[in-house]
């Protein structure tokens, strides 16, 4: 996907003030309006102009595209940074049908899964935008449940109409069992009303944090369960650790390394809680002294033992 310049687009410095931003996009829609301009490519220039005005002219994701594309050359291939938009608030603005069908590839992978707002301004009473936000938690939150302080960045003007981030904190119920992707509603913390409208909402999509053992797919949570070679073999009971609790799981003889177990009900709790699906994967002591070395020697004289035997 290309990097697109909308500061090129519209012919202004990234630093512009909103009214130079506004100014830019007036003379430019004189000028490709596709009902009055003479110019042979005026309705894809038209496109071009209107999306980046819809990026430039709105604090919110204007803040977010130049966080997200700080360094990109037009035309560079670009990729958003991994959790860029994590804990960022956007509650955008309505766009005509034709107007958001007219927007690139690079405008939907950045916006598109957003919610837009409910209309433009006018002078009646109407509630406040939703605003939607991503939001990191650890997969033992979804567990055992917490409160959490949240910090989202929040888009604000000067007086210039220059755009920086501010933080804001809030404190937020995490429940028992909430799911990857799963939005958490907080209500009254959206976009203000108009005219003493209600406040819209906050909705909070929930994604888990990387984890060195655990793995969630939906309700089910995935844990890798190291064993010793005899264990494997013999069978053995082993102590699992989950968050809140610790299980003692049987792994059956004769075992093999990527083996598969379930636990019914112990994944993520709910009315219907998940199952815990665990990895097995067989460990071998090291070779690191000469007593060791000797051992596995022994092993390999008596096993006689031939991994590859059968075409394996």
């Amino acid at each position: 996907m290309e990097f697109k310049d909308y500061y090129k687009t519209l012919g202004v410095e990234h630093d512009a003030p909103a009214a130079a931003i506004k100014k830019a996009y007036r003379k430019l829609a004189r000028k490709y309006h596709p009902d009055v301009s003479k110019e042979k490519d005026a309705d894809a220039r038209m496109k071009e102009v209107n999306e980046a005005n819809a990026v430039l002219s709105d604090p919110e994701k204007r803040a977010a595209y130049d966080q997200a594309g700080r360094g990109y050359q037009p035309g560079q291939d670009f990729r958003p940074p991994p959790g860029w938009d994590a804990g960022r608030e956007f509650s955008g603005r309505e766009f005509s049908t034709g107007e958001a069908a007219d927007f690139s590839d690079f405008f939907s992978q950045m916006f598109g899964s957003r919610g837009q707002g409910r209309g433009a301004t006018h002078d009646f009473q109407a509630p406040g935008n939703d605003a939607h936000a991503r939001v990191m938690l650890d997969i033992e939150d979804a567990y055992e449940g917490a409160t959490r302080q949240v910090t989202l960045r929040v888009p604000s003007a000067d007086g210039q109409g220059r755009t920086r981030l501010e933080n804001r904190t809030l404190s937020v119920k995490i429940p028992a069992g909430v799911r990857e992707g799963q939005m958490i509603r907080l209500a009254g913390q959206g976009g203000p009303g108009i005219g003493g409208g209600r406040s819209g909402d906050l909705l909070l999509e929930v994604h888990f944090n990387a984890h060195p053992r655990y793995r969630a797919e939906g309700r089910d949570v995935h844990v890798r369960l190291p064993v010793a070679p005899w264990e494997a073999a013999l069978g053995a009971v082993i102590p699992v650790q989950i968050p809140g609790s610790t299980l003692r799981v049987r792994v059956p003889a004769g075992a093999q390394g990527g083996r598969q177990l379930r636990v019914k009900g112990k994944g993520l709790p709910a009315k219907e809680p998940g199952d815990l699906y665990l990895d097995i994967e067989v460990v071998l002591p090291p070779a690191d002294t000469d007593e060791k070395k000797a051992f596995y020697e022994t092993m390999s004289r008596e096993l006689a033992f031939d991994p590859r035997a059968g075409g394996a």
